[in-house]
């Protein structure tokens, strides 16, 4: 799942390299928080928030019912 999230963040981004992914599982939910540069969160995130909310729904309909819930948050890098 990692990996359609780095996919689909990447093609958004300029920077690359500056991008950051950190998992946290948790008892019933993994939660992936995506470190963008400043530059970088508009299109990443997109126009009212429609990019975000797509790569949000793509993870949740390729998430297996019986495994964890996947929850995505993306974030400016300190």
């Amino acid at each position: 799942m990692l990996d359609l999230i780095k996919y689909v963040v990447e093609k958004f981004a300029e920077k690359k390299d500056e991008i950051e992914y950190k998992v946290e599982e948790k008892e019933t939910e993994i939660e992936v928080t995506v470190l963008l540069a400043e530059s970088d969160m508009g299109k990443v995130i997109g126009k009212q928030g429609k990019i975000a909310k797509a790569l949000r729904t793509l993870v949740k309909a390729s998430t297996p019912r019986e495994s964890k819930k996947y929850v995505l948050e993306i974030k400016e890098k300190e």
